[in-house]
This record gives C-alpha cells, sequence and structure tokens, in this order.
C-alpha cells in the first residue's frame, strides 16, 4: 500500500474570494506552453500554435500566453495561477482537439482538487452554532426517556402500526363470521 498521500498538501476546498460576486475574474494569470520544433510527441500543440493560438489569445485578454521552443523535450502546458499556485501537464502525443481541451480546463479550474489530502469530508467557513442537523433535530423530548414499546397513545392522533394490525386481523375474523354464516344459511335453504 502507498504512503504518497500522505505528502500531498492537505486543506479544505475553497473557491476563492470574490469569484462570480460582483464579477468573473479567471483565476488563471499565465500559460507556458514548452514543445520541440522538430519532435513528433509535440504535433498537436504544433498544430494548435498554428492554428487556435491567436483567437485564444484574443477570447482571453487577461491570460498571458507564453510559448518556449526548446529541442528534444515532451511537450508541456505549464499554468500559474493567482493564487500563486503552478500546475504542469506533459502533452506528449495529444492531439490539437485535446490541447484545446486543456487550455479551456487550465482556464477554468481554479487548483488541482485531486492534489488535496481532504481534512473533512465536508468544511464551511461559518459553522453554525446550533450544531449540525441529525434526524432527532425536531423530535419531540418525551421520546427520549421513553422505553418502547409504549403503552401511552400517540401523541400524533394516528394508531401505532401494532393497533392499525389489530384493527385488521378483527375485521377480517368477522368478515370471515359473515362469509361462513352466510354459507350455513344458503345451505340449508
Amino acid at each position: 500500500m502507498s504512503n504518497k498521500h500522505l505528502f500531498l498538501k492537505c486543506g479544505f476546498l475553497r473557491a476563492p474570494f470574490g469569484i462570480g460576486v460582483g464579477r468573473y475574474v479567471c483565476q488563471l494569470q499565465r500559460v507556458t506552453i514548452k514543445f520541440c520544433k522538430n519532435h513528433g510527441g509535440s504535433l498537436g500543440v504544433r498544430h494548435f500554435l498554428e492554428h487556435d493560438l491567436i483567437n485564444y489569445a484574443k477570447e482571453n485578454p487577461g491570460v498571458v500566453v507564453y510559448v518556449k521552443p526548446r529541442r528534444h523535450r515532451n511537450p508541456v502546458i505549464k499554468a500559474e495561477y493567482l493564487n500563486g499556485e503552478t500546475h504542469w501537464a506533459c502533452v506528449r502525443n495529444y492531439s490539437r482537439e485535446d490541447i484545446i481541451q486543456w487550455m479551456e480546463l487550465v482556464k477554468t479550474q481554479y487548483h488541482e482538487g485531486s492534489a488535496y489530502r481532504l481534512l473533512k469530508l465536508w468544511y464551511t467557513e461559518f459553522p453554525s452554532i446550533q450544531g449540525p442537523w441529525t434526524p432527532f433535530t425536531f423530535k419531540e423530548p418525551f421520546a427520549n426517556h421513553t422505553k418502547f414499546p409504549n403503552k401511552m397513545p400517540s401523541k400524533t392522533g394516528q394508531p401505532t402500526a401494532t393497533e392499525e394490525l389489530i384493527r385488521l386481523f378483527k375485521e377480517q375474523q368477522e368478515a370471515e363470521k359473515l362469509n361462513g354464516e352466510d354459507r350455513v344459511e344458503n345451505s340449508v335453504s
């Protein structure tokens, strides 16, 4: 079993302050695309640079795009965010469409959620002073000290399940008696 999760950053997933309040602020600050001019693994990156880079830069004026050619290395997309985090992805042998999807992903994500070791499954900035909700939150207090089965009538006014079964059983017995009497009368006459 691996212990690599012990070396992950721990914390809580949080949205950056003010994102979507007032106006949207793209958290991506800069993208560096590193590629080789001759290597076959960089073909998709080169097609992206030739056909789609200008449109990407026009659509995202707040993002600085650096293009860095380097020899005999795998292509890499490196993203830097406003909170100081840096993420990179090796895009060797990716197609042009895959590069477009990666560029959209680094633009829309705020941090890499899979790189966090969560301290709790849920977290809130403003915890309730009343405590978390439980199924017993709005129950009557007398039910906490009641021994079951309880001889006291229920406070809801509805019969209990046991009382309902007893009533159905008695109705069934009465119906059988009436059917038996009808059969006896039919056979006598």
